[in-house]
């Protein structure tokens, strides 16, 4: 056999296991790690996953909680685990800005992290107080304009996916507002309907049943395409600003090194979990839309994010604790 033979059958002897591993996967219990407590929007999401993967791939998917630290805790946990396809994680935008900010985190997000795909959207909202003299957009911006720090925008805290997605608005559209933190969305959502604060960009769900009764008033979506939760209300591309777009999002990631196969295979599982009728049902209740990818494709939307929010932490000076 001539030495290129020898090395070729070498190679292939190598690879053997490797194929005869990813053939029989899974032979025991996976774990889906959710860096969020019990009961939340990714809880929820992480069952639903959990439960369809459990019986495409023929072995339990056991749903742990990890929370602490803004998703750090849970991530660090999926980032030092065996790449061998019985640790997956739910990521979710939190996990970007905490490798944006600057900060030492334990983990490098794109070097210990593989994708497998995006899981899940939803756009957030421009709501205000209906006390404010305004009734779209364009006047919004043209008020705060002549009031420039006047008008109060509240976000769940220095640094989260509402604060920076009210600091590229603001930035897009040329305008100067005061920032009001609060230890979560909800404490600001009751500030913002008693009128102590007068914008707020929440994810959609919380607040359908506010504007549909009126007690706020929605400006413009922050994805870009409406939103069947709210169809009337229009996006911000459509409404001439568009150099701006920020969605919430879920995607589902393994440690780095994980035979490809395997990551082939729970990518091939999660395209079809997600667009199950009742899947699609389910999670669009929660105002979003299931939307599986590529992990080629959720790994470029990565690094955009990656990109954007790291760009708005500088251009904004945000200081993190």
């Amino acid at each position: 056999m001539t030495r290129p033979g020898v090395a070729a059958f070498i190679a292939a002897l190598a690879a053997m296991p490797l194929v005869a591993y990813a053939q029989s996967y899974p032979t025991k219990p996976v774990r889906l790690i959710v860096p969020f407590s019990a009961g939340g929007p990714a809880d929820v999401l992480g069952r639903v996953i959990g439960e369809k993967l459990q019986r495409s791939l023929g072995q339990t998917v056991v749903v742990i909680n990890k929370d602490g630290a803004g998703t750090i805790l849970g991530v660090d946990m999926a980032a030092k685990s065996s790449p061998d396809g019985y640790t997956l994680l739910l990521g979710n935008v939190a996990m970007v800005i905490n490798s944006s900010t600057g900060k030492h985190v334990p983990y490098d997000l794109q070097k210990d992290l593989a994708p497998v795909s995006l899981a899940f959207t939803q756009p957030l909202i421009l709501v205000i107080n209906p006390s404010l003299p305004v009734n779209s957009l364009k006047e919004l911006i043209t008020y705060a304009k002549a009031n420039p720090r006047k008008l109060k925008y509240g976000s769940s805290g220095v640094g989260t996916s509402i604060h920076l997605t009210s600091e590229l608005f603001r930035t897009a559209v040329g305008i100067d507002l005061t920032h009001v933190p609060y230890k979560g969305a909800a404490p600001a959502l009751t500030e913002l309907l008693g009128g102590q604060i007068d914008l707020m960009f929440p994810g959609i769900s919380p607040v359908v049943s506010q504007v549909k009764s009126g007690r706020l008033k929605a400006m413009a979506l922050t994805s870009r395409v409406r939103s069947a939760a709210l169809p009337d209300v229009p996006t911000m591309a459509e409404l001439g600003v568009t150099n701006f777009e920020s969605v919430g999002w879920y995607g589902v990631l393994v440690p780095a090194a994980t035979p490809t196969s395997i990551v082939t295979r729970l990518n091939h599982e999660l395209v079809a979990v997600l667009s199950a009728p009742d899947v699609k049902e389910r999670l669009s209740s929660q105002g979003g839309d299931p939307v599986a990818s590529t992990p080629q494709a959720f790994a470029a939307f990565i690094a955009a994010e990656l990109k954007k929010w790291s760009a708005v932490i500088r251009s904004a000076n945000i200081q993190f604790e």
